[in-house]
């Protein structure tokens, strides 16, 4: 199972207008070799150098199986979002404008093999709870963004 953007490879800077920077919309995500028994989808986007560690920026569960990809700026149909933190509903890009140095931001992809019964309002911890047992297969993309200089 693969999660690829057209808009950076592995490794490689998210272009600004996926953080606060720009206009902080999703970046488009693609979907490949999603493995057979696939029941749904679960997509968490976090930066593991944030504090508190690690930091949800994005979470999207029960994404049906036979999705391509998630558009850019769209929450595919039939996906339901998660709680990020804050409470917050919504991508929330990077924001090196409040911190220093290079993050790591991390996109990944889970297959399960069902579909989680809960509510849009469920946070990471209770996703990741209810999801252990079914996880069939997981993909990673991770994107960097780096702090500008201060003036």
């Amino acid at each position: 199972m693969e999660i690829k953007s057209p808009e950076f490879k592995y490794g490689e800077p998210i272009p600004k207008s996926f953080t606060c920077l720009g206009p902080n919309i999703s970046p488009p995500l693609y979907f490949q070799d999603i493995p057979e028994g696939t029941k749904s989808l679960v997509l968490i986007f976090e930066d593991v150098d944030a504090t508190p560690k690690p930091w949800t920026h994005w979470m999207l569960f029960n994404i049906p199986p036979n999705t391509p990809q998630a558009e850019q700026g769209i929450i595919p149909e039939g996906a339901v979002e998660g709680l990020a933190n804050n409470h917050s509903f919504g991508y929330e890009g990077p924001c090196p404008k409040y911190f220093k140095g290079t993050h790591q931001y991390w996109f990944r992809l889970y297959a399960l093999s069902t579909v989680l019964d809960l509510p849009a309002a469920t946070e990471r911890e209770e996703i990741e709870e209810e999801m252990q047992v079914h996880i069939i297969e997981k993909a990673e993309l991770l994107g960097l963004c780096i702090a500008p200089e201060e003036e």
